[in-house]
């Protein structure tokens, strides 16, 4: 990744700047890290045994188009992990709602983004319909226990 990529952090803890090492070089124990990177078409699950210790997963979305980083995210969360979960690449403001809900808790785009519309994107609905990895209690359990 790129040193003039702003990374966006909606954590509390201190940020992750090892450099995440492909999929392949982390299975194969090439490597000593806890930053491990996920392409497109990496499978998630290959990372479940390990979840404990690694601190940052870095998924790549090669095109705002594809969504496999969306499942991606969804598995390792549901899976136990609580680490850094960082989506990378073509991400976009609109996005990062959807994108942390499904686990997603820092971006670091290519094209760099505005706060103040990062912020407007987050607030623009005041309920969830569905459950997520974010935990969020949906509308209708909340109306109807």
């Amino acid at each position: 990744m790129s040193d003039a990529v702003a990374i966006l952090r909606f954590r509390t803890d201190e940020p992750h700047d090892e450099p995440a090492v492909v999929l392949d070089a982390f299975l194969a124990g090439q490597t000593d890290t806890t930053a491990v990177g996920l392409e497109a078409g990496d499978d998630a699950r290959a990372l479940l045994p390990y979840l404990g210790r690694i601190t940052l997963i870095e998924v790549r979305f090669p095109s705002f188009r594809d969504g496999r980083g969306y499942s991606a995210a969804s598995i390792l969360r549901e899976g136990g992990y609580t680490g850094e979960l960082r989506a990378a690449g073509d991400v976009l403001v609109d996005q990062m709602l959807f994108m942390r809900r499904c686990g997603f808790d820092s971006f670091a785009p290519d094209a760099p983004v505005d706060p103040a519309v990062l912020q407007r994107s987050i607030d623009r609905y005041a309920g969830n319909y569905q459950p997520a990895a974010d935990g969020a209690v949906p509308v209708w359990r909340q109306r109807h226990g």
